[in-house]
C-alpha cells in the first residue's frame, strides 16, 4: 500500500528546532499519513510523538538515526524497533556524544575559532550536542556567514573526520543492534556518505550481508540523477525504498523542509 511518508526528522530531542508534538502538528500540516521520529543515538522524543501524532490521525513509527564509525557521514536509520531492548546501548551512545562537545571545542580552537560551550548548550537546552549547535553559535559570532559555511570549513571535512575517528560504533554494529531489537533499517542520504576505497555498491551490498532492509532514496537535496542511482541500486540489490525529510527545522537546516513522499511501506509494519 502507498502511503505519504516522512521517515527521517529531528526534534528537540537531538538537535531540531521543535519539540516533538509541536513537530507532530507540521508533519500533519505538510499532508504525510506516516512519520517516523529518527532523533540522533535515542528515543527520548518518540513517547511524546507518538501522543501527539496519533491524536492528529498520524501513524507514528518509532525511529532511530545512528552515525557509524566507518566513514563520513555514514548514517543508519532504524524503525520499529524494541526501545527497551536498545535503550542500554543508546544511553552509552548518548553519553559519547555529551563528551564530544569537548573534542568539537578543542578541534574549532586548532583552527583559531574560540566557541562558547556554555552558548552551544543553551542551543541544545538539554539535548545532546551536536554539530547544528556549534554551526548555530559559530554563525551568532559572525564565525561563519552560513550555517553551511560552518559545515564546509569546519564541521563535514577530513580534517574533522579524523578527531570522529573511533569514537563511533561500526556500521555493523549498527545494523545488527536494530535488526536484534526487531527493528527495521534503511541507510540515509547516501550522496552525502565520504567513500574511502569502496564503492557505494559495494557498501550496499556489505550492509545487506548485515541486514540492511531498504535505502533512502527520496531525500530534499538528492539531484534527480542521483535518486535514479540510488532507485536502480535498491532494485539491483532487493532492498526496499524509504524517504525522508532530514527535516530540523527552519533555524537548524533550512534546505531540509518537511515532506510527504508516496512510498510502499507494507514491509515496515509487518
Amino acid at each position: 500500500m502507498i502511503y505519504k511518508a516522512d521517515l527521517h526528522t529531528h526534534s528537540t530531542a537531538s538537535d531540531g528546532q521543535y519539540a516533538p508534538a509541536e513537530l507532530a502538528e507540521l508533519v500533519k500540516k505538510r499532508g504525510a499519513e506516516v512519520w517516523a521520529l529518527t532523533d540522533h543515538d535515542n528515543v527520548d522524543g518518540v513517547a511524546e510523538a507518538k501522543t501527539a501524532g496519533e491524536a492528529l490521525g498520524l501513524q507514528v513509527i518509532q525511529g532511530v538515526e545512528l552515525s557509524a564509525d566507518d566513514y563520513l557521514n555514514l548514517h543508519i536509520l532504524g524503525y520499529g524497533f524494541s526501545a527497551a531492548a536498545m535503550q542500554s546501548w543508546l544511553d552509552s551512545l548518548k553519553g559519547g556524544r555529551n563528551d564530544r562537545k569537548y573534542r568539537i571545542r578543542d578541534f574549532l580552537r586548532t583552527k583559531g575559532l574560540e566557541v562558547p560551550l556554555e552558548e552551544v548548550d543553551a542551543e541544545a537546552a538539554g539535548a545532546p550536542i551536536g554539530r547544528p549547535h556549534f554551526a548555530l553559535v559559530m554563525l551568532k559570532h559572525g564565525m561563519v556567514a552560513t550555517r553551511k559555511e560552518a559545515f564546509d570549513r569546519y564541521l563535514d571535512t577530513p580534517d574533522f573526520q579524523e578527531i570522529e575517528k573511533g569514537t563511533k560504533p561500526s556500521v555493523q554494529t549498527c545494523v545488527e543492534k536494530i535488526k536484534a531489537a526487531g527493528g527495521k533499517v534503511s541507510l540515509a542520504h547516501p550522496y552525502q556518505i565520504v567513500l574511502n576505497g569502496e564503492t557505494l555498491d559495494e557498501l550496499i551490498l556489505r550492509l545487506k550481508g548485515y541486514g540492511l532492509d531498504a535505502i533512502e532514496c527520496y531525500y530534499p537535496i538528492h539531484r534527480p540523477e542521483q535518486t535514479a542511482e540510488y532507485l536502480r541500486l535498491a532494485k539491483k540489490h532487493g532492498l526496499h525504498i524509504t524517504g525522508g525529510s532530514d527535516f530540523h527545522g527552519e533555524k537548524n537546516k533550512p534546505n531540509n523542509p518537511l515532506a510527504a513522499w508516496e512510498l510502499e511501506l507494507d514491509w515496515l509494519f509487518k
